[in-house]
C-alpha cells in the first residue's frame, strides 16, 4: 500500500491504492473489465458518495451533503490489473488512516461498496423480473447471498430498528439490551448507522466476548440514498448495499428472525408500518415473527403515542403482533430468544430455509420502489375503509417521503425549489399523524445537530 498526503481537501486527506479481499479477490478479467466499466461511467457519482460516507465513518452530522463539502476533491476509480483489481483513493479522509495505512475494517466496508454497487450495476440492470414480486425477492436473495451474509446456520439473527437521533439515556438502554442478546448467543442486524444501530452491536460485543463466540455478525443493512447521511458504525463487519429502501425492507424481514423496535423517529415508524402491514396479509397470519418493542423508562410514552397511531389507522389486529416491554432489557432478550426458538421449530416443520424467509409472502406494493415526489406524495389515500395492509403500504410511503425529504439529496433539493411535501387524508389520521410528527421534532428525533425544518405539511 502507499500513501502520501493530499492537498486538494478541506482536513488532512491520503492518496493510496488498496486491493480487495473477499467476493472481489478472485475475479475473471471479463468480471472485471465490466465493473471498470460500470465504475467509471454512471455508477461513478454514487460510487464516490457511497465511499465517502464509509471512509468518514462515526461522523455525527446527519446531512448527507457534509462530507462531500468537506472533502470536494475526493475521488475513487477502479482499475484492473493481471493480478485482479486495484482500487485506488485520491484526497481520502485521513481519519481513515492510521500511520498512511487504512485501517482493515474501514477497507472491508470500502470493498462492500464497490461489491454491491457493481453487482446492482452489472447482474441487475435491466433485469425484466424485477417487474414482479418473486423476481425482486430472488434479487433481495441474490444480493445478500453475494455478500456472503446468509449462513446455513440455526437462527439467531436479531434485527434492530430505531433512530439515528437519539438520547443518551436511550442509547445506553439500547447497548443493554444488545448485551443480553449477545450473552444468549445471537447476533444483530442493524440499519448500520449510529444511536439506536450502533448501541446494540456495542453491547453484543461485550456479551460475545465473555461467552468466547468468534464467528459474530453485526450486519448493517444500508441503501445508496441512506448511506451519506447515516455513515456506516466501526462496529459492522458485514455491510450489504441495497439498492433502494424496499429491497433493504425486504433484506430486512426475509433475514431477520425477529425484531427489536428501539425508540426512533419517521424511519422506524416507516419500518414499523412496513413489517405490520405484511403480517397482516391472511398469507402471513400463522407466521411466528417475534416483535418487541423497547425503550428505558423515558420512552413509555413515545411507544403509547405509536401505539395510538396504529390501532386508529390499522386496528387491534396490528396491535396483536407486537408487545411492548418498557425498560427491562433481560426481559426483552428473554423474549426475544424464545420467539426466535419458535421460528426455528416452525422452519423445520415447514422445510423453509433457515438463513431467509421464502415462506413470507411480500406484496408487489410494499416491494416497489417509491420515489416521492410532490404529486406522488399528495396522492397517498390516506383514508379509513382500506384494507389494512393496504393502508400501511401509503402510510408506508408516507413516512419514507418524509425520510427522503430529511436526508436524500433528490428529495431535498425538489422541496427547496417547491416547499413541503403535502400530506392528506381522513381528519382524524392527519391529526395522528401530526401530531406523531411534531413529537419526533420536539424529542430531537429528525435531526443529530442543528435546527429542523420540516419537510411535509399535513393537511385535511
Amino acid at each position: 500500500m502507499l500513501s502520501g498526503e493530499g492537498t486538494g481537501s478541506l482536513l488532512p486527506s491520503v492518496s493510496t491504492h488498496i486491493y480487495p479481499k473477499g467476493a472481489l479477490d478472485v475475479l475473471s478479467r471479463e468480471e472485471v473489465a465490466r465493473l471498470r466499466d460500470a465504475s467509471s461511467g454512471g455508477l461513478h457519482e454514487l460510487l464516490r458518495r457511497c465511499a465517502l460516507a464509509v471512509l468518514t465513518s462515526g461522523s455525527a452530522s446527519d446531512d448527507p451533503r457534509a462530507a462531500q463539502e468537506l472533502y470536494p476533491e475526493f475521488d475513487i476509480q477502479v482499475k484492473q490489473q493481471d493480478r485482479g483489481l486495484r482500487i485506488e483513493l485520491h484526497n481520502a479522509p485521513a481519519m481513515a488512516f492510521v500511520e498512511g495505512r487504512i485501517i482493515r475494517g474501514v477497507a472491508e466496508l470500502l470493498f462492500a461498496v464497490v461489491r454491491d454497487l457493481a453487482f446492482t450495476a452489472i447482474d441487475l440492470n435491466g433485469d425484466p423480473d424485477l417487474d414482479t414480486s418473486p423476481g425482486i425477492t430472488d434479487a433481495v436473495f441474490r444480493l445478500l447471498r453475494n455478500a456472503r451474509v446468509l449462513y446455513p446456520t440455526d437462527p439467531n439473527l436479531v434485527v434492530c430498528w430505531g433512530g439515528h437521533s437519539i438520547g443518551q439515556d436511550e442509547y445506553k438502554y439500547t447497548k443493554q439490551v444488545g448485551y443480553e442478546l449477545g450473552l444468549r448467543g445471537l447476533d444483530i442486524c442493524t440499519g448500520c448507522g449510529p444511536g439506536a444501530m450502533k448501541g446494540p452491536m456495542k453491547g453484543a460485543t461485550i456479551a460475545h466476548a465473555k461467552q468466547r463466540r468468534r464467528r459474530t455478525r453485526y450486519i448493517g443493512l444500508t441503501e445508496p440514498g441512506i448511506i451519506a447521511a447515516e455513515s456506516p458504525n466501526p462496529i459492522v463487519n458485514h455491510l450489504v448495499i441495497m439498492p433502494d429502501i424496499e429491497k433493504r425492507l425486504e433484506g430486512f424481514v426475509r433475514m431477520g428472525h425477529g425484531i427489536i423496535v428501539f425508540p426512533g423517529g419517521v424511519g422506524t415508524a416507516e419500518e414499523i408500518l412496513y413489517l405490520l402491514g405484511i403480517l397482516l396479509r391472511e398469507e402471513n397470519a400463522h407466521l411466528r415473527f417475534p416483535l418487541v418493542l423497547t425503550g428505558p423508562t423515558a420512552a413509555a410514552p413515545y411507544f403509547e403515542q405509536i401505539d395510538r397511531f396504529i390501532r386508529l389507522t390499522l386496528g387491534d389486529v396490528a396491535a396483536s403482533r407486537y408487545e411492548i416491554i418498557v425498560s427491562n432489557p433481560v426481559k426483552v432478550a428473554s423474549r426475544m430468544f424464545a420467539g426466535v426458538q419458535h421460528v426455528r421449530e416452525q422452519r423445520i416443520a415447514q422445510e423453509d430455509s433457515f438463513f431467509f424467509n421464502w415462506a413470507l409472502h411480500v406484496p408487489l406494493e410494499f416491494q416497489q420502489p417509491f420515489n416521492p415526489t410532490h404529486e406522488r406524495m399528495a396522492a397517498l389515500d390516506l383514508h379509513h375503509g382500506r384494507k389494512p395492509h393496504e393502508l400501511a403500504a401509503d402510510l408506508r410511503r408516507a413516512f419514507s417521503g418524509i425520510v427522503a425529504g430529511n436526508v436524500k439529496e433528490p428529495a431535498m433539493r425538489q422541496i427547496e425549489v417547491r416547499g413541503p411535501f403535502e400530506i392528506n387524508g381522513d381528519p382524524d389520521i392527519m391529526h395522528a399523524l401530526d401530531a406523531l410528527l411534531r413529537a419526533f421534532v420536539e424529542q430531537r428525533r429528525m435531526k443529530i445537530s442543528g435546527e429542523y425544518r420540516p419537510c411535509y405539511r399535513v393537511v385535511s
